[in-house]
């Protein structure tokens, strides 16, 4: 890599970024026929992050124009502004009619940033498709709906410009497909992906609900009453009426709710797990082969055919220098002795399969225990690890626990003390020594790696915050006091059940946001729609001829010398701005009374309102299963693995440890040193210098990274995916023997279309 023979001295410099396409964005094998071309500088520079990003293969960049287009539209500055148009897009909601009374702006100002937003959104797709190019860019669903809803926008915003009134726009409800498409909302498209590959199963058993559901409704002919009493919340109101006149009219409901509520509604709940769980396993499985295919297209132009035996480091070392730049020599040699498991001068193909998870490492030395000083931080660490002290604090914490339940209960008038309790103080004190000795111990990076032990900093952070607070009469912040109860949490670390629920649940946090992202995104649609329709139909004293009027209703009424107030809150539930429209959906999504919203919305407007409703209702009854499915899958996952593994209690992510000698440091610096990298070269040499000073012949290092949802399915499919690799070797070892270069192309097939046809041009390459 850049390390060859040259016959030019610019081939280097347009054949070395070829081969991080294949890693990157990686359809650079067709380019390998190619590699002393201009367009080789291109192909390469792309590369090695798609088999880590997914990228599509055929996306490549095919020319040097294509390829400015890729490194203008893959950096940050650009991921910025398309999120900011996006969400300035989303923004204009606020000041658009029905407009939020403090944030309404003219109609000429809002569409004219509309447009402006707009043409920013329409520069960023002209540069995709300028890398793309147009055959390309129009297969692209997702970019060609975008395409289609920004014309669709540009033509309602150049009407409200010119018209200056604001007309009907539903369509805004599709602006949040701006947002969706940006590069940082990835795990909102994931969550999007999977609610529509879930919903095949999901409409078959909702059919099957809305059949008995229409079944009841025949016997009972009691219509859309029957959805309300399905929610449960208005059952009574549904059931009473009948059941007063025969109280045996009761068993016709039970039976009811008994098949639609609790056996249907679960049923759901379990098609649905089970058809996210495979997908989940699909998609790893998928994910896993993309990363292959992709090493494996870069393995094979990284070989040459002086050294076809495998990769060395100078090859290796020039790919490292342009995929991660930043990374010292140290730790790219420290990289290639990680991967390299066959102890040889070269990288075999299955070595480098090991290339994501290895890159990833952060390498440091080991301690040297010379000196006696050196292991006492080690010694406080041990200290802890003790069975007996780890009883001890369990105890502490029981005993703080109790005693705040004890204060709590002889607090007078719920007013909290302004002085300091004395063992407010001692229980502090002994929580802080615990954590500088772990963190004397551990280091603070390794310490605050840990979630227990970062929940354990922080609880005691606030718990310090809390005792200033009380010691300088802070009122405003006495809130902090009570966050000392949560260091009763740490007590269900004793009982493993506990310990996998909370693990569980810290690992969801992130992905929990994404679905609230994704659920807020289906309200904002939502949103614009309601506000389109229902905007000014709720309001006090609204909806006199409903059944649900007492709700709206606000009448003053004199009784003896005073003048009483009887207030229906109902019509604070209104659609008269994106706000409230939100606050609205929330009540709606969580069954709040919602007939009593639908009614109303339903006696000033008409009938087909209730479409919208149910439809709402639907809709969020989707994504909360899936969210329920997802925390389902998490948690039965990391139990099987615990169980799988039951020898793990602590998980300490993934480590590799790696001891280099002086010799093999020494010449790697002169190998740097003959190609002119002085900076590398003097990297080396102060390794050897603190070889030195130690007076050893050889040094350890160790490589750590957090352990990802990846390296647990790796873990966990371990056996499947072995038997899946030594199938796909015999059958590409057979089809080799027997010379049918066809099938083994049509075995690439699936996995990239343009390698299969690059292969059948050059089949040199």
């Amino acid at each position: 890599l850049g390390k060859c023979q040259f016959n030019s001295p610019g081939q280097e410099q347009k054949t070395v970024p070829l081969i991080m396409n294949f890693i990157k964005f990686s359809a650079a094998l067709s380019e390998s026929a190619n590699m002393h071309s201009g367009s080789s500088l291109a192909s390469w520079e792309a590369g090695w992050t798609e088999g880590e990003n997914n990228d599509k293969f055929f996306t490549h960049p095919k020319d040097a124009k294509a390829l400015a287009a890729y490194l203008f539209v893959h950096n940050h500055l650009f991921y910025l502004m398309e999120l900011s148009t996006a969400l300035l897009l989303l923004l204009l909601s606020l000041c658009e009619a029905p407009a939020v009374p403090m944030l309404r702006l003219g109609i000429y100002i809002h569409a004219t940033l509309e447009l402006l937003a707009l043409t920013v959104v329409l520069f960023e797709l002209s540069m995709k498709m300028r890398w793309l190019g147009f055959h390309t860019y129009i297969r692209h669903k997702r970019t060609m709906i975008k395409t289609c809803v920004l014309l669709l926008q540009f033509a309602e915003a150049i009407v409200v410009l010119v018209r200056q009134t604001s007309h009907v726009r539903i369509t805004r409800a599709l602006r949040c497909i701006f947002l969706v498409d940006c590069r940082y909302c990835g795990a909102v498209r994931r969550n999007l992906r999977q609610i529509f590959q879930s919903l095949p199963p999901f409409i078959d058993i909702l059919l099957l609900l809305l059949f008995f559901m229409v079944i009841f409704a025949i016997l009972g002919t009691y219509r859309c009453k029957w959805f309300l009493s399905l929610l449960c919340r208005s059952f009574p109101d549904v059931m009473m009426p009948s059941y007063s006149r025969s109280p045996w009219s009761c068993i016709f409901f039970i039976v009811y709710l008994s098949i639609e509520l609790y056996f249907i509604m679960n049923l759901l709940l379990a098609v649905v797990f089970d058809t996210f769980s495979d997908i989940e396993k699909r998609k790893f499985r998928s994910l896993l082969l993309h990363k292959r295919t992709a090493i494996q297209h870069a393995y094979h132009l990284l070989v040459s055919k002086q050294r076809p035996s495998g990769i060395s480091f100078k090859q290796f070392d020039g790919l490292m220098q342009f995929y991660k730049p930043r990374m010292s020599a140290r730790d790219r040699h420290l990289t290639f002795k990680a991967l390299n498991q066959s102890n040889t001068p070269f990288l075999s193909l299955k070595d480098m399969y090991n290339f994501y998870e290895v890159v990833g490492l952060k390498w440091k030395a080991k301690r040297n225990r010379e000196h006696w000083f050196d292991d006492l931080p080690q010694t406080a660490f041990l200290i802890f690890k003790g069975s007996a002290l780890s009883f001890i604090q369990y105890t502490l914490v029981a005993v703080n626990g109790l005693w705040i339940l004890v204060e709590t209960f002889t607090l007078r008038g719920g007013i909290f003390p302004r002085d300091v309790p004395w063992n407010y103080i001692v229980f502090l004190t002994i929580y802080g020594i615990e954590v500088l000795l772990k963190i004397t111990g551990l280091g603070p990076v390794e310490y605050l790696s840990s979630g227990w032990n970062f929940f354990d900093f922080s609880v005691t952070l606030f718990a310090f915050l809390g005792l200033l607070a009380l010691a300088f009469n802070m009122e405003p912040f006495y809130f902090i006091v009570v966050l000392r109860p949560l260091q009763l949490l740490r007590l269900f670390k004793l009982k493993k059940r506990y310990r996998n629920v909370l693990d569980t649940m810290f690992e969801l946090f992130p992905r929990m946001a994404s679905l609230g992202l994704t659920l807020l995104i289906f309200y904002y649609c939502f949103a614009i729609i309601g506000m389109e329709f229902f905007s000014g139909k709720l309001y006090p004293n609204c909806c006199n001829t409903s059944t649900v009027a007492d709700a709206y209703r606000w009448v003053n009424r004199t009784v003896g010398n005073r003048t009483v107030m009887e207030e229906g809150y109902y019509y604070l539930n209104n659609f008269n701005n994106i706000l409230s429209s939100f606050v609205t959906l929330f009540e709606l999504t969580v069954v709040n009374d919602w007939y009593i919203i639908m009614e109303g919305v339903t006696s000033e407007t008409s009938h087909w309102s209730r479409l919208y409703f149910m439809i709402f209702y639907i809709v969020t009854m989707v994504v909360m299963t899936i969210i329920v499915a997802f925390i389902l899958e998490a948690f039965v996952f990391r139990m099987n693995y615990t169980r799988k593994n039951r020898d793990s209690e602590e998980d300490s992510g993934v480590v590799f440890e790696r001891e280099v000698s002086k010799e093999e440091i020494t010449a790697v610096a002169e190998m740097y040193g003959r190609s002119g990298n002085a900076s590398a070269a003097g990297q080396m040499l102060r390794v050897i210098s603190q070889m030195d000073r130690h007076r050893q012949s050889s040094m350890l290092f160790l490589g750590r990274r957090s352990r990802t949802k990846s390296d647990l399915s790796m873990k966990m499919y371990e056996e499947e995916i072995q038997v899946g690799q030594v199938k796909l070797q015999a059958v590409l070892e057979s089809s080799v023997a027997a010379q049918q270069p066809e099938f083994i192309l049509f075995l690439l097939l699936p996995f990239h279309f343009s390698t299969v046809m690059v292969l059948r041009r050059f089949p040199d390459h």
